[in-house]
């Protein structure tokens, strides 16, 4: 059973909070797990504050469901949130295997394909950057690295984690048979790298701030010591363009 279980936290490590794209089970978010005998999976989820956005909720919720259930022994995953204003219709919906159009009805603007889209674009750019600065920093070129070059270029271990995290996400803005290995949000070349890698740092910092926040405040509604704060954000170094 501990072996399921592990199988099953690696499938959660997959799960990003779709803002601040880290995985819930980093975030600590995952409150509870159970694998039953039987194949049937339980997972509680908590979130920051009582009024964090349902859509986001859902939407970590269903891609629970998603992940967990590709794993060949799954027979059922139950996802519950816990101590949420919305807590009781989203519980109903991923019970019921609900849309989330369809368990907000008319309080729903629209289904969560938009949604996911817009975060995905930005963990693109988030991850793009974090990888631009690394091999500027080690002395490559990257705004003319072709996509071939990116893939065998030998790097160190942060190297390859941040290129496999970047290659991850690059087919969400890079167009079909694209062969630079880097491209802005709309598929266009890079051009001014240092304009650019501006512009990609407001992006991150608005996320770093966000999971600061959000970090901060799940350790004071729950109790917990040691998570980074606010003032943790606020002291750390600033960046280099």
């Amino acid at each position: 059973m501990a072996e399921r279980q592990a199988e099953v936290r690696q499938a959660l490590d997959r799960v990003t909070d779709p803002e601040l794209d880290e995985p819930v089970t980093d975030l600590r978010f995952i409150e509870h797990l159970t694998v039953g005998p039987d194949g049937n999976v339980s997972i509680g989820f908590r979130l920051p504050t009582y009024w964090c956005a349902a859509n986001f909720a859902f939407l970590m919720a269903a891609d629970m469901q998603r992940e967990v259930g590709t794993l060949p022994w799954v027979r059922q995953v139950d996802v519950t949130l816990g101590e949420h204003m919305y807590a009781d219709k989203i519980n109903h919906g991923l019970a019921n295997r609900l849309s989330f159009q369809a368990t907000f009805g008319d309080e729903a603007s629209a289904e969560l394909d938009e949604l996911r889209g817009t975060f995905l674009v930005k963990a693109f750019q988030r991850r793009q950057e974090t990888l631009l600065r690394y091999l500027i920093e080690h002395g490559h070129q990257p705004a003319t690295m072709m996509l071939g070059d990116l893939q065998s270029l030998p790097l160190d271990e942060q190297g390859v984690r941040l290129r496999t995290r970047y290659l991850d996400r690059r087919d969400t803005c890079a167009r079909p048979g694209e062969p630079r290995a880097f491209v802005d949000a709309h598929g266009n070349p890079l051009n001014e790298l240092a304009a650019y890698l501006r512009t990609l740092e407001r992006v991150s910092i608005n996320a770093e701030f966000n999971g600061a926040l959000c970090r901060g405040l799940l350790a004071a509604r729950f109790n917990e010591d040691g998570e980074p704060t606010l003032l943790d954000f606020a002291r750390m170094p600033a960046r280099a363009a």
